[in-house]
């Protein structure tokens, strides 16, 4: 029964070290939302889109 309640415990620590971790990835995690415009603006930046594309969904985000 001891072993048992060990192996619980440490369990249980295991989780939470691992959830803190790994907390920039949660959903409810601010730093991990991004606004569709900075996502926009990192995707020009890295050159995933030209000058138009950014220009066009600037716009239609804006407006």
């Amino acid at each position: 029964m001891f072993i048992l309640w060990i192996l619980l415990i440490l369990g249980v620590g295991w989780a939470l070290l691992s959830v803190l971790r790994e907390g920039d990835s949660l959903p409810f995690s601010s730093a991990a939302r991004e606004s569709p415009l900075d996502i926009l603006k990192r995707r020009y930046a890295e050159g995933e889109i030209s000058v138009e594309e950014y220009k066009e969904r600037k716009a239609r985000l804006e407006g």
